[in-house]
């Protein structure tokens, strides 16, 4: 007997005949195993609309009550794929995140989880129970509710699998696995058999369709991931820790293996910051207090002792990321600060980039050809990012694609 954890997305449990239908998927994985735990999230465009109804209610709504009204929509996907399991002869129970004993912080809306108390999960299990777990959320210390964040309940999965530790753990989503590219972008984007932990992780980073934190923390418990389709009975990607067996060995130092996208990205730049220790410190730790993420930094040479900080956040922080800044700026005696959006971030990841000379030209000089400009530029040991305009991130996607043969993957 082994025991499975899988993910449904939303797309997979949008009406009641697809929840009927991962019914039978669960179902037919108990089948198999022995044992399944799996985790949901809300049907459809679900969230979306509780958003918009908190949006009409509320210019700017709680965050502790967005929270609450949020997390009705994985409970509502659990109870009633635990009830279509039930029509189809099979014991099942549904679970909250507080009652599967996922333990968070207090970060309303981008919660992270500080501990996972399963025996709840396993008693059920014991039971016989296939057990239904409401993804993407969790609980506080004080007995409040949390979100874990947009596209969070591949993270509850995981977690799950490295809590209960489970022998695999499958996200079933409604794309059929990891592509070198986002296929609606590019056309010629190849599905990838499999991909290690390190490289799906800067693509998810950048952009790829997977919880950033689901792979980081795959990685670090050593929990294989399946990525496959909920509508097809078709190959999926396997995200693990061993190097891809498709690809020779000498071949490997040689390789791009993805293109990653991401749009709403905003530019804030701050004019004039005085070059001295402990400046950049007074102005990111604020930032992070307020909870925003911030992604590429780039600090211009020091001129007549002040120096131009650039740095990017997702559009939707821009807001909140400049009531912070400007109040900095005005503490520090900075001179000015200005932000643009509409842009967008377009990378290559591959391991064989580490210590191989020609990728940065090769990329630039594509995305030249192509007539796209670069804003920003930053890298990684596996990475190149360059900011560009959002309307040109398909193009920039097709072009690196071709540039680097991506089609040509097996």
């Amino acid at each position: 007997m082994s025991l499975v954890v899988q993910k449904y997305g939303g797309s997979s449990l949008a009406n009641p005949d697809l929840i009927r239908n991962v019914a039978r998927r669960v179902a037919s994985a108990h089948d198999r195993s022995g044992q399944v735990v799996a985790t949901v999230s809300a049907m459809g465009d679900l969230t979306d609309d509780l958003l918009k109804i908190a949006s009409q209610v509320s210019d700017r709504p709680d965050p502790r009550e967005l929270d609450v009204l949020l997390s009705t929509g994985e409970l509502q996907s659990c109870a009633l794929v635990a009830m279509a399991l039930r029509s189809i002869g099979k014991r099942a129970v549904s679970l909250s995140g507080a009652q599967a004993g996922i333990r968070t912080d207090s970060s309303y809306g981008k919660a992270k989880i500080s501990g996972l108390c399963p025996e709840r999960i396993e008693q059920e299990l014991k039971n016989n129970n296939i057990v239904i777990v409401a993804g993407f959320q969790g609980i506080t210390e004080k007995m409040d509710i949390t979100t874990l964040g947009r596209g969070a309940s591949d993270l509850t999965a995981v977690a799950l699998a490295a809590a209960l530790k489970a022998d695999r753990c499958e996200i079933y989503t409604d794309v059929d696995g990891i592509y070198t590219a986002d296929p609606r972008m590019v056309p010629k984007a190849q599905k990838l058999d499999e991909i290690g932990f390190e490289e799906m992780l800067e693509l998810a980073s950048y952009g790829a369709k997977m919880n950033p934190r689901s792979i980081e923390l795959g990685m670090v418990y050593n929990v294989p991931i399946l990525v496959a389709s909920s509508f097809e009975d078709l190959p999926g990607t396997l995200i693990h820790g061993g190097a891809d067996m498709n690809i020779e060995v000498g071949e490997i130092r040689n390789r791009v293996r993805g293109i990653a996208t991401e749009k709403e990205v905003a530019k804030v730049t701050v004019y004039s910051v005085v070059d001295r220790p402990g400046v950049a410190a007074s102005l990111f730790e604020p930032l992070a207090n307020a909870d925003i993420s911030v992604d590429v930094i780039v600090q211009n040479a020091s001129v007549s002792g002040t120096t131009d900080l650039t740095f990017t956040v997702k559009s939707s922080d821009l807001d909140a990321t400049m009531d912070v800044v400007r109040l900095v700026s005005k503490n520090l005696g900075m001179e000015d600060v200005g932000y643009s959006t509409g842009l967008a971030k377009v990378s290559i990841v591959g391991t064989g980039m580490q210590d191989s000379p020609g990728y940065a030209a090769k990329m630039f000089a594509a995305l030249s050809e192509g007539n796209i400009n670069i804003e920003m530029i930053t890298t990684s040991e596996i990475r190149i990012t360059c900011l560009v305009k959002e309307e040109s991130t398909a193009d920039a996607a097709k072009v690196l694609h071709e540039a680097f043969e991506l089609d040509k993957t097996k």
